[in-house]
């Protein structure tokens, strides 16, 4: 240390991971390290997306002006208090010069390359300390409704490993109204019996306030049954909305930033998701999705039996519009994987399901009509098949989809495929890296088109009666009594190549 500096003092570096000028400054710190015995560094790098609130928080902290990467400061060891702002890169690069008479003469291009594997190097750290993290800190799971039959079929489901992976732990929370506490502790204290290694605790709660505290993911599983003997379906889309009022400012107040939230149930799904993205402002739109995988399998299944194979071996159903109302089941895209027929190949070898399905007339009548019963078995299910379209969809959304596999899932719409913005509405996707992304890719042609404007239709009708903007409902066309016959009638003189 220089003789004018008699006391032991650490510098501290901090700034942007890909900020040439910081790695400037860390390299001759770095320098002035090895050679002076008295001169300690202490380096904290940040990433880009969080530089600008960390600068402000120290700032504020210490009563320091500094708006630009690097910032640099000293702490006396040997006499307490808060540091000594030194400046920037050019006001340490003076301070190394004045004291120890070093400088820096790296270049610009040396500078550059520097801060991208620095950058690089961050994101690494980020990710082996989040693995860490995800190790030591179990997964908080909230449901919903949680007295559902549908939670009920999911929790072994979630608890087994097969989801998250074999070395995440989870905690589940379960969420529902007084009335059914009862229900909830037997949930509690079957599952804890069952002893399952990954499940580090399990919960239940019935005092709203407490609502989604620290959740990682929540799975809205709330229905509101439609029985016109009782209640109008608008009266159903304003209680659904209701519900999702309470609930999106608890997400917003207790859960996790980057909390993830999963729409399903028997009824409303894409309402669910579009009410909760409007209530709750600050939830990420690209962490709110509304499940579509139970009427992708079940329309696998029927397509399976027509067929006479295993329904694992058909591929690329893709679920399009409201999932639990007017939706269109596409065949365009769908494929067969290890079908007996005359053409042969490896097991990995797609032949087109229409071109397989040589009886055109089933799919025009029967397949077509058999959608409505879809709906139905789907809606009176136990609760097995949506239990497994959830896990199914988290699966993917953690470990990826499998490579090339189309998966359905309602989204925010941002003008994909010409559907009006500002929707969930059910498109194929593929999730990669912890995300999705819609597969725009994929060509339809102009009937299909046409029959998604339809489909909007109604999505459009419900978010404006849930947000109090009309009454009721109105059809897509004045001639016809409802969109959902408008759509019946249109779809059942679509051309075998367009389903």
């Amino acid at each position: 240390m220089s003789p004018n500096l008699p006391f032991v003092a650490l510098s501290l570096f901090t700034g942007k991971a890909n900020c040439p000028y910081y790695a400037k400054a860390e390299l001759l710190a770095d320098y002035l390290q090895a050679n002076l015995p008295d001169f300690r560094v202490h380096k904290i790098t940040q990433h880009p997306d969080k530089w600008e609130q960390w600068l402000h928080d120290i700032c504020e902290m210490n009563g320091w002006e500094h708006r630009q990467s690097p910032i640099i400061w000293r702490e006396l060891l040997d006499r307490g208090g808060k540091g000594l702002l030194l400046g920037g890169v050019n006001d340490f690069l003076q301070y190394a010069q004045r004291y120890y008479g070093i400088t820096s003469t790296m270049l610009s291009d040396e500078m550059l390359d520097i801060a991208e594997e620095n950058l690089q190097a961050q994101i690494e750290n980020e990710k082996e300390e989040e693995r860490i993290r995800s190790l030591i800190k179990p997964l908080q799971i909230w449901i919903t409704s949680a007295s559902s039959s549908i939670c009920y079929q999911l929790i072994p489901l979630l608890a087994s490993g097969e989801v998250f992976g074999m070395t995440t732990e989870i905690s589940i929370h379960l969420l529902d109204s007084d009335q059914f506490k009862d229900v909830l502790c037997g949930i509690v204290m079957e599952a804890e019996d069952m002893a399952f290694p990954l499940l580090r605790s399990i919960s239940e709660h019935t005092e709203i306030d407490e609502a989604f505290i620290q959740a990682d993911i929540i799975i809205v599983l709330d229905d509101v049954l439609l029985n016109h003997e009782v209640q109008s379906l608008e009266n159903c889309i304003r209680e659904v909305s209701e519900i999702c009022q309470v609930y999106a400012p608890l997400i917003e107040k207790n859960a996790n930033s980057g909390v993830r939230v999963i729409s399903s149930g028997k009824t409303f799904v894409n309402l669910k998701a579009m009410m909760i993205m409007t209530y709750g402002q600050s939830i990420k739109p690209e962490n709110v999705i509304a499940v579509a995988t139970s009427w992708e399998s079940a329309a696998k299944a029927m397509l399976a039996r027509k067929l006479n194979i295993n329904a694992a071996g058909i591929k690329d159903v893709i679920v399009w519009g409201n999932i639990t109302g007017c939706n269109y089941i596409d065949l365009s895209h769908a494929k067969l994987y290890g079908y007996d027929c005359a053409i042969w190949g490896p097991a990995n070898f797609p032949r087109p399901l229409l071109n397989t399905i040589y009886d055109s007339e089933w799919i025009h009548s029967e397949f077509l009509s058999a959608q409505s019963s879809l709906s139905s078995r789907v809606c009176h299910c136990v609760g097995m098949l949506p239990a497994h379209a959830v896990a199914t969809v988290l699966r993917y959304w953690y470990h990826d989809s499998p490579p090339g596999e189309i998966v359905s899932v309602g989204i925010l719409t941002k003008g994909q495929f010409s559907i009006p913005e500002g929707i969930v509405f059910s498109m194929p996707v593929r999730f990669q890296n912890g995300s999705w992304e819609v597969m725009t890719e994929l060509e339809i042609n102009e009937t299909t088109q046409e029959v998604l404007g339809r489909l909007a239709h109604e999505l459009i009708q419900e978010k404006l009666i849930a947000l109090k903007e009309i009454k009721e409902m109105h059809p897509y066309g004045a001639d016809k009594n409802s969109s959902k016959k408008y759509l019946r009638q249109e779809t059942e003189t679509l051309p075998i190549d367009s389903l």
